[in-house]
């Protein structure tokens, strides 16, 4: 068979089909068991020769799902989840046990620091979160007890880049894990297994489904990790629903065209607000891939704006608190994503009432910059 492109490859992907099943797409097995034929044929389940028993175990559109992300992650195996959240809890719980050590990246994505710092040290698993641009940092960090090295490809909401190279490099040395969130970067733009990385987890409900409608995650790595994080996702009820499965895929068929449109969206909006008075920071990430750098423009306004204003004058675009749908949104950190955190601990990070995370949608990108224009002007003028 020829090499695929991305493209051709994210089309393409469906379970093997039985010769008498001939359906153009998978069709949502919404079932909650499998039937057998007989004792023999149950037995052959637990020898591996038959595939499904019970939809919280495995079924065909979950195991779809987490086939597909882990070939465009170029990674051997892969496992689908409830959510980003619970991919990242069963990718951490494949390494860590209680009285072990994670190090983490202090500008991780809220809730996964919250997971970290509030649900896991509940647990019994130790912590330290520091500034992942600084090797140094992360090496004094390292304890005895240090299992597990995370960080994202593209943090959240300051769209820093993360160096996996160095990242790689550190865990080696130290002989550990490391596990990245690719959600903002997306298959599309990077491949962080192919750096090295051991696991690389996606919030499937942003780029991976696209379309707002469907809450999901993706685990993909090492055979022998999935396999564990398989065992919690499992044994812990983190199981997708085939439906939610389904719905996941069908919208990561189209991911290369959205993510290329967004990403060209992106670069235009940041452009232009860049040269904007009333626009005292944009964030906007540089050469993350030969692809683009992105569909996030993270932006803080001028300290004499009004933000109620701004957020009330948005007009078609939406104000939301996640990311990544076919629409534009923009979301509000300190109240949303870090909200959670202390102020002091939003403070550390940069993240003030003035910071606003723009998500790119497919519209004309004309449109977006005239919309933004009309809610900067507005809020500057009152």
């Amino acid at each position: 068979m020829t090499k695929q492109s991305f493209h051709t490859q994210i089309v393409h992907q469906q379970i093997n089909q039985s010769e008498a099943t001939t359906s153009k797409t998978t069709p949502i097995y919404q079932t909650s068991a499998f039937t057998f034929h007989d004792l023999d044929h149950i037995e052959q389940y637990y020898e591996g020769e038959v595939p499904y028993l019970y939809t919280r175990e495995n079924n065909p559109n979950t195991a779809e799902l987490g086939q597909t992300i882990a070939q465009l992650e170029q990674a051997p195996a892969g496992v689908a989840s409830s959510s980003g959240i619970s991919a990242i809890m069963a990718g951490i719980l494949s390494v860590i046990q209680a009285g072990e050590h994670i190090v983490a990246a202090q500008d991780l994505y809220g809730g996964t620091q919250q997971l970290i710092t509030k649900q896991l040290s509940s647990l019994g698993i130790d912590y330290t979160l520091v500034d992942f641009s600084s090797s140094d940092a992360i090496e004094k960090a390292i304890q005895s007890n240090t299992k597990l090295l995370i960080t994202e490809s593209i943090t959240n909401p300051f769209l820093r880049v993360e160096n996996l190279k160095i990242l790689v490099e550190i865990a080696k040395n130290h002989n550990l894990k490391t596990m990245v969130d690719n959600t903002f970067a997306t298959p599309y733009l990077l491949n962080p297994y192919t750096s090295g990385v051991d696991l690389v987890v996606h919030s499937a409900t942003k780029y991976i489904g696209g379309h707002s409608d469907v809450t999901s995650g993706v685990l993909v790595g090492h055979n022998d990790l999935i396999a564990l994080a398989n065992k919690k996702v499992v044994g812990l009820g983190m199981n997708l629903s085939p439906f939610e499965a389904w719905l996941t895929e069908r919208g990561a068929k189209t991911l290369a065209l959205r993510m290329r449109e967004q990403s060209a969206n992106a670069k235009q909006v940041a452009t232009h607000l860049e040269e904007n008075d009333s626009v005292k920071q944009v964030y906007y990430p540089e050469n993350v891939s030969t692809r683009g750098n992105g569909a996030i423009v993270t932006i803080e306004l001028a300290h004499n704006l009004d933000v109620a204003t701004f957020f009330k004058s948005l007009g078609w675009i939406k104000i939301a608190p996640t990311l990544a749908g076919v629409e534009t949104t923009v979301s509000y950190p300190s109240k949303t994503s870090h909200r959670a955190l202390t102020e002091e601990e939003r403070e550390n990070l940069g993240i003030n009432d003035y910071v606003v995370r723009i998500s790119i949608g497919i519209e004309e990108g004309d449109d977006i910059v005239s919309q933004l224009n009309e809610a900067i002007a507005n809020a500057t003028t009152t």
